[in-house]
């Protein structure tokens, strides 16, 4: 399936018509890619991008988890708190199955426990980060 995209170059251009071979609704890459990480650029057939994303994500949110990290929750009202759930909403399905589970609800009495909070955060964010590579990519924003 092929399908038109069109980007303006400058604020004045009517914009630059290119074929994208890829088929793939950048909407679909999006939201795909943030349920599960690297799921929208394995959609889009970057494989090896793809997995190495999907790998480094799990093991930062399953580390964050091994080390006792604390998964927040909505509606604490505390402004770094609200962050930290914006962070880990990030992680998709992951966040999810953590609260589902209980998972990281302990609270953080040893430092090891902040840390792993800071790996699940970050993992979170950095999933925002690759499904939103997913849409460029697939709106052909980003050539590859």
């Amino acid at each position: 399936m092929v399908t038109k995209v069109n980007y303006p170059l400058t604020a004045g251009d009517k914009g630059l018509t290119e074929i994208s071979a890829t088929g793939i609704s950048p909407t679909l890459a999006l939201i795909a890619g943030w349920l599960f990480p690297g799921a929208g650029h394995l959609l889009l057939g970057k494989w090896i991008r793809g997995l190495l994303l999907a790998i480094s994500i799990v093991s930062m949110f399953a580390i964050g988890i091994a080390l006792q990290g604390k998964v927040y929750s909505p509606n604490t009202g505390e402004p770094l708190d609200m962050l930290g759930f914006a962070g880990d909403l990030g992680s998709g399905l992951f966040y999810g199955l953590a609260r589902l589970f209980s998972w990281g609800q302990a609270p953080v009495l040893v430092a090891v426990a902040d840390y792993g909070t800071k790996f699940i955060v970050v993992a979170g964010l950095l999933n925002l980060v690759a499904a939103v590579d997913a849409h460029s990519l697939a709106s052909g924003r980003k050539r590859s």
